[in-house]
């Protein structure tokens, strides 16, 4: 049997003709290492992340979208630099701008907006009395960046979320 404790990629002179699983925090930490920084990536951790029980019934609940995809502005060029933004649910946009998240674009695509933006599916939900209504902005923030900057966008879609009465929020990364 394989040693399967290994976190390396399987090769052709392996034993299983499957493939084992690849860490991408070994592998994170060799890139830092291999580019040069004295420290290694450090993850980001929260211990006191405010995850708790609903205050009241997800039917009576205002849920609202965060996305790392980006709007596109009224000339149809992306809005950038990419930068936190908050937008009207209505109109549900017809695109969002994904083409810099890494995303396997060989498998799959994101011409379909309701697959990574679901606020149409939201607003059916709140229709149908599953959750109490949908916010009346969602949220984007952009992805690739430091730890710092994330918490200032944090920050500010708490702000938001905040003003609009928000009680749950719904995280689409891509």
């Amino acid at each position: 049997m394989p040693d399967l404790s290994s976190d390396s990629e399987s090769s052709p002179t392996s034993q299983s003709a499957h493939p084992r699983h690849v860490s991408y925090i070994d592998k994170s930490r060799n890139y830092y290492a291999a580019v040069g920084y004295d420290q290694p990536y450090r993850w980001a951790t929260n211990d006191d992340a405010p995850f708790a029980m609903l205050a009241k019934p997800l039917a009576e609940s205002t849920v609202a979208v965060v996305t790392t995809s980006a709007p596109f502005g009224e000339d149809g060029t992306p809005v950038l630099p990419k930068r936190s933004f908050a937008q009207l649910v209505s109109p549900v946009p017809a695109a969002m701008f994904t083409d810099d998240l890494s995303w396997d674009k060989d498998a799959t695509h994101t011409n379909d907006v309701g697959s990574y933006l679901p606020l149409a599916a939201l607003e059916t939900l709140a229709d149908s009395g599953r959750i109490g209504a949908l916010a009346k902005r969602f949220y984007g923030v952009p992805t690739a960046y430091s730890q710092r900057k994330a918490i200032k966008d944090a920050d500010r879609v708490l702000a938001w979320c905040r003003e609009d009465d928000v009680d749950v929020v719904v995280l689409v990364p891509l």
